[in-house]
């Protein structure tokens, strides 16, 4: 035994957990526990949040309303909440895209989002862009990059990187943006084969803004012989300095990344940074969420937490495949806009 233990406890002492008299090792005497009433203990789960099951109403709005209120359908329910009552307030809501979600056929909803006031900015990757535009012009997108890859021939189709690019080099020359360039390209032509699936074209039409924002050489126009560095460069810096202009109206709004893993939660970053420093720190208090199939640290750290930690931001991390997460989305926001419209109007006619 050390000096220090016989100083302190005098000849003999033995530490917590030394064996007794009998040499078996000390046990704690739970006779001695003090418990609390499990009616003045808090709880996380309640009956009241549990799911419900299919009864007589089978309407989306029943299923919505029948999801339990816990984890991350909590969640859901608290987006699709602050995307319809941002849209009835007229705040800003921004969707940032990865081109998987044009190439998995989501275009439609996310059109009736921006008829409902509920996108009031689209920024995407190039990628996004390439696939809307091959879907409005011919009908069809998403190669073999594998089959193509093995030859060379992967991402050079002469019409797409020769009309795009086109329009970008005249985009550059006129000062527009590069989702500008490309949306007013699609405008002008009348052989389109389904310019009512197409975000660039719709979002013209609706008056809301679709920023494009470009990784040199990571997407497939930039390897056509018509490419010009300097053009993309320029029309996808304007588009930048755009998005950042409209991140001020995100106060009381809600920004959502769906499908980048990487260039969109960057450049919303570098874009908010700008916002803020030219607008007194705003915006602060919005709602910030990204839906995408894996989770990812750059759309967690600079979408979902850095921006909402302080000032009064929420921030979810939502995972699920695009193709079923997005319309689930879409829908229930329509619902609840529809409901809260109903609703309004007959508190109207009441008054």
């Amino acid at each position: 035994m050390s000096q220090e233990l016989e100083e302190n406890h005098g000849p003999g002492a033995r530490l917590a957990g030394d064996s007794g008299d009998a040499g078996r090792p000390a046990e704690a005497d739970l006779s001695k526990i003090r418990t609390i009433p499990v009616t003045g203990r808090g709880n996380k789960v309640r009956s009241e949040d549990f799911a419900r099951p299919p009864v007589g109403d089978r309407s989306f709005g029943a299923f919505i309303n029948s999801l339990p209120q816990i984890l991350e359908a909590k969640s859901f329910l608290a987006v699709v909440d602050a995307v319809a009552n941002a849209a009835r307030e007229k705040r800003g809501i921004v969707v940032l895209l990865g081109g998987h979600v044009v190439k998995t056929g989501l275009a439609p909803v996310l059109i009736d989002l921006m008829q409902r006031g509920a996108i009031t900015h689209l920024a995407s990757n190039g990628s996004a862009v390439i696939h809307d535009y091959e879907m409005a012009r011919w009908g069809g997108t998403s190669e073999d990059v594998e089959a193509g890859l093995t030859d060379g021939s992967f991402g050079m189709a002469e019409e797409t990187g020769r009309d795009m690019n086109q329009a970008i080099i005249e985009g550059a020359k006129n000062g527009w943006g590069l989702g500008d360039s490309l949306a007013r390209d699609l405008e002008a032509r009348s052989d389109l084969a389904n310019g009512e699936l197409s975000l660039l074209l719709n979002a013209r039409r609706l008056g809301v803004q679709f920023t494009v924002h470009a990784a040199i050489g990571a997407e497939i126009i930039h390897q056509h012989p018509a490419a010009d560095g300097g053009a993309i460069g320029q029309t996808s810096y304007t588009d930048f300095k755009r998005l950042a202009a409209h991140l001020p109206n995100l106060e009381g709004g809600v920004v959502l990344n769906i499908g980048s893993a990487v260039i969109m939660p960057e450049v919303f970053l570098k874009a908010l940074t700008i916002a803020r420093n030219l607008n007194n720190g705003a915006p602060r208090k919005f709602v910030a969420a990204d839906f995408d199939m894996t989770r990812h640290y750059r759309p967690r750290v600079n979408v979902v937490e850095r921006p909402t930690r302080t000032g009064g931001g929420k921030g979810y991390q939502i995972t699920g495949h695009h193709e079923i997460m997005v319309p689930l989305l879409a829908w229930a926001v329509a619902e609840k806009t529809d409901r809260d419209a109903i609703r309004a109007s007959g508190s109207s006619s009441q008054g």
